[in-house]
């Protein structure tokens, strides 16, 4: 491919990331994928070069472009030498137009600006949440008489956290393979250390998703105690078991459960767990450095639905803690009514509970807990809270 090709590649991948936004679609890694697979000819350094364009454009447009070759014009004003190409030659963009417009620059919509700037998210904060990823591992202490690391990486602020390049082929690396690593950011490792798990104890993922953080329990728990993995999705769900026979972790439940009788389905449970992870459904503002048309997504409905169910979660997880066990709180957002109101509005509702802050090296305190950011710590944005039942 021309690079004025790769241009026009770029912009039809950001013409169908642009209407899935909209649509409430596929994600871009996807999308960008799907592009390539009909389309055999483009090679391996075309189809990096495409996906860098892509998502360029994705970084720098606040509002949700109107056309892929808008946001695309958004980098064009920018960079000359992107401007050059859009030179109408064969199968590159048509020239621009005279008076032609740019797609609107920012960090995220204006009402999105807004809501972090409440939430005390100041502007160079709010900025590295573009930035890109680095790529963290865990060191999977199950596994850790194979560690044998991949060059390259260095140590992160979690206890067994490293970091390499984002363009770093981790899944090719033989301590991968072998399970003694596992791809989980920094900020997530540090969520479940807030857990506190032991070995013997009863723990409950409220919810595990794919499982990323249940097997990090596993592991601070030494496969000794009683783990019981929860969610209401049933293909996330299903890929902890190969995850967990590769990490060497065992004796973990699985539980799916129905949305809305969660509590139902672990009756057995009430009143039982030493501690609770609500790794809730959220925003995932914390996240855009890894998917940043999720920007683009999230309506004010949405993110009050996001709420509501944070709510619920975590009174049904308040019935599952023994007294004088923990829950643990955590959303990857930045934003107060996700974390610092959530916990406050649990607390309100739960006399019976009190707040500790989290001891972790790194975050700042936020309310009842501590927020984790790409600017402050390296890390992607979480907020992090731990309560206590009271005896």
């Amino acid at each position: 491919m021309t690079p004025a090709a790769r241009v026009q590649a770029a912009i039809e991948i950001l013409d169908l990331v642009i209407e899935a936004a909209r649509a409430n679609g596929a994600p871009a890694d996807r999308l960008i994928a799907d592009w390539f697979r009909s389309r055999r000819f483009a090679g391996s350094k075309d189809r990096r070069a495409v996906r860098e364009l892509a998502y360029r454009a994705i970084r720098a447009c606040g509002e949700v472009p109107e056309t892929g070759r808008a946001a695309m014009l958004r980098i064009a004003a920018q960079e000359p030498e992107v401007a050059a190409l859009f030179d109408g030659s064969s199968h590159a963009p048509d020239p621009v137009a005279p008076g032609e417009a740019a797609a609107e620059g920012g960090i995220a919509p204006a009402w999105l600006v807004d809501r972090l700037a409440r939430s005390g998210v100041s502007q160079i904060e709010a900025a590295s949440l573009l930035d890109r990823a680095p790529l963290d591992v865990r060191v999977n202490t199950l596994r850790a008489g194979r560690l044998a690391l991949p060059e390259g990486g260095e140590r992160t602020v979690a206890p067994h956290g490293w970091r390499y390049p984002p363009e770093t082929r981790i899944e090719q690396a033989q301590a991968y393979l072998d399970g003694a690593i596992e791809v989980q950011d920094s900020g997530s490792q540090l969520a479940c250390e807030a857990v506190g798990a032991k070995p013997g104890e009863t723990v409950i993922d409220l919810c595990a998703g794919a499982g990323g953080k249940t097997l990090a329990l596993a592991a601070t728990m030494e496969n000794r105690g009683t783990l019981i993995a929860c969610d209401t999705d049933r293909p996330r769900l299903s890929r902890l078991a190969p995850r967990a026979r590769r990490a060497g972790a065992t004796g973990i439940e699985i539980a799916l459960l129905d949305p809305g009788r969660e509590a139902l389905a672990l009756e057995r449970w009430q009143g039982a767990a030493d501690a609770v992870l609500v790794d809730a459904p959220c925003s995932g503002t914390g996240t855009w450095r890894r998917n940043p048309e999720a920007r683009w997504r999230l309506t004010p409905k949405q993110l009050a639905r996001y709420v509501e169910l944070q709510a619920r979660l975590l009174d049904v997880a308040a019935g599952l803690v023994r007294p004088g066990g923990r829950l643990v709180f955590v959303t990857c957002s930045l934003l107060d009514e996700e974390g610092a109101d959530q916990t406050r509005s649990f607390l309100a509702r739960h006399p019976g509970w009190q707040a500790e802050t989290p001891a972790l090296p790194a975050g700042t305190p936020r309310g009842s807990g501590l927020r984790l950011s790409p600017h402050h710590d390296g890390t992607d944005g979480f907020f992090v809270a731990r309560l206590t039942r009271l005896c």
